[in-house]
């Protein structure tokens, strides 16, 4: 879970189907930071239904954590999130270069997974 790998999460739309997004991801304490913009699928099925889904692959397995997310509205930690984020994966130059020419200008929520289940698998 240290490692930069990018989660698939799951969400449900509104009429019951699942809807899917790789995402970044770090860990704040013993729970799941992802970011996203605001409006986005996930972002408005999060607000009606906080139950999700994360898997992380590699190799010959995966983990699969569900729990609840918290949506923060906040828009100064919704920029600090997508900053660490991409920092994490893309390092800082790179990271500054997004948020000048992407990042600012949108609306960023951020978004706490509280885990509630793990399971780990093997591929077969």
């Amino acid at each position: 879970m240290e490692k930069p790998r990018f989660p698939v999460l799951a969400t449900i739309n509104p009429d019951g189907t699942i809807q899917q997004s790789v995402m970044w991801f770090d860990l704040e304490g013993d729970q799941v930071l992802l970011n996203t913009k605001a409006g986005r699928f996930k972002d408005r099925n999060l607000r009606t239904n906080a139950n999700v889904s994360l898997c992380f692959e590699e190799g010959g397995t995966y983990v699969t954590l569900q729990g609840r997310v918290e949506v923060i509205d906040d828009p100064e930690l919704g920029q600090q999130g997508i900053h660490r984020l991409a920092v994490r994966y893309d390092g800082e130059e790179s990271a500054r270069q997004q948020v000048e020419t992407t990042y600012r200008s949108q609306e960023r929520v951020a978004l706490l997974v509280t885990i509630d289940r793990i399971f780990q698998h093997g591929l077969d």
